[in-house]
């Protein structure tokens, strides 16, 4: 399902799958601390302790205190997901209170739908709704609140702040303050959703070795996800060559949105076709440091922001090393959460930068939203609407 605007050259602009971020352990200390504390602040479950702070303005909210959410009360595939009636939350100290209009999909929730970020036992999910990078409007202010009021467009990255944390699917979630910038007003709630944690993880990688260079060339892995398809726009800004590696059937909206090349990772390894690059991006990392090193140029550098753990473990082991016996630099991209996000509205209102995005899917439609981003066949990010 891939609506967007009217225009041809526009009908691909509008999540996307990236692989697990390397900063998993932090989000699986979170994931851990809520399940010790045996609730979810702010998104839905028992909610005793939010009334103990004073509430100091609210936004027109809806008539019933109760809200839809997208639970699930054990982890399996997108069948495990139900929409159901839940009592809406309170802001604390320096929270707002945000109405949902859209969120992402991420790899951390695909992950987290179905198994334990760590294996110690836990049958029962810790998270119960999921969701982390939320657009919406401000519906009311915790007490302290300094940076918003109630009416305020804003959009983040909510996976790890504070025990709470998640809780994007669904019409109302609690959000630290800091947890959020203000949207552009040319921006939509669902573009917005598209780009906290993709977004972060493009610039990032993008510019893990400084700025670019005119000239350099520069290749993406998993280029049609929603890292992918901001890092191309963010790259092309400048006097770049792209290659982009994914599955054959996202070419034609890679091709819309400016890759150079394009190759099938079913057909061929770049990894292995005598190709030389200055950066590359990989947002899979299914091979090992020294696979990749094969394919950067003298003085290259490549960047994961994420892939398979094992993998990823090796470039722990064996990072340093590459950068002490050659010429090339190999960089785990560790999130910094919500850091870039002026950034890349600068990028939007300059024109720049136009997020990809698969849906928008309503709530309802949630389990399916899932189920194609599982397949790994969308475009860009994969967005639910909560209207």
């Amino acid at each position: 399902m891939l609506r967007a605007g009217s225009e041809k050259s526009r009908r691909f602009w509008m999540d996307g799958r990236q692989t697990l971020p390397w900063d998993c352990f932090l989000l699986a200390r979170d994931t851990l601390a809520i399940g010790f504390s045996n609730r979810l602040n702010c998104i839905g479950q028992p909610l005793s302790l939010l009334h103990d702070k004073q509430v100091l303005s609210t936004y027109p909210l809806k008539d019933e205190p109760m809200m839809k959410a997208l639970i699930r009360d054990r982890y399996g595939p997108p069948d495990v997901l139900e929409v159901r009636d839940i009592e809406r939350p309170k802001p604390k100290e320096r929270e707002v209170l945000v109405r949902v209009h859209a969120a992402s999909i991420n790899d951390w929730d695909w992950q987290m739908l179905q198994r334990p970020m760590v294996p110690l036992g836990f049958n029962t999910p810790r998270v119960r709704i999921l969701g982390s990078d939320i657009a919406g409007r401000v519906a009311a202010v915790g007490s302290g609140v300094q940076r918003f009021t109630v009416g305020d467009e804003v959009y983040g990255d909510l996976s790890r702040f504070g025990s709470g944390g998640w809780g994007g699917f669904a019409e109302y979630v609690c959000a630290p303050e800091v947890a959020l910038v203000r949207k552009p007003s040319r921006m939509t709630f669902e573009e917005a959703a598209a780009l906290p944690q993709a977004g972060q993880l493009a610039v990032q990688g993008l510019f893990a070795a400084g700025p670019l260079r005119s000239g350099q060339k520069i290749l993406i892995n998993g280029a049609g996800g929603g890292v992918g398809t901001i890092a191309i726009q963010l790259a092309k800004s400048q006097d770049v060559e792209v290659t982009g590696v994914d599955s054959a059937v996202k070419f034609e909206m890679m091709r819309a949105i400016g890759f150079d090349h394009l190759i099938d990772y079913k057909k061929e390894n770049f990894a292995r076709n005598g190709r030389r690059y200055d950066l590359i991006l990989d947002t899979k990392t299914t091979r090992s440091p020294f696979a990749y090193t094969r394919s950067l140029s003298p003085g290259g550098t490549y960047a994961t922001v994420g892939g398979d753990l094992s993998r990823l473990f090796q470039f722990v082991i064996f990072g340093w090393c590459i950068r002490q016996t050659t010429s090339k630099t190999v960089r785990l991209v560790m999130l910094k959460q919500n850091q870039d996000l002026p950034y890349l509205n600068e990028r939007f209102e300059a024109g720049q930068l136009i997020p990809v995005i698969d849906g928008p899917y309503k709530l309802s439609e949630a389990r399916e939203a899932f189920r194609h981003f599982g397949a790994g066949t969308h475009n860009g990010k994969v967005v639910i609407t909560m209207e």
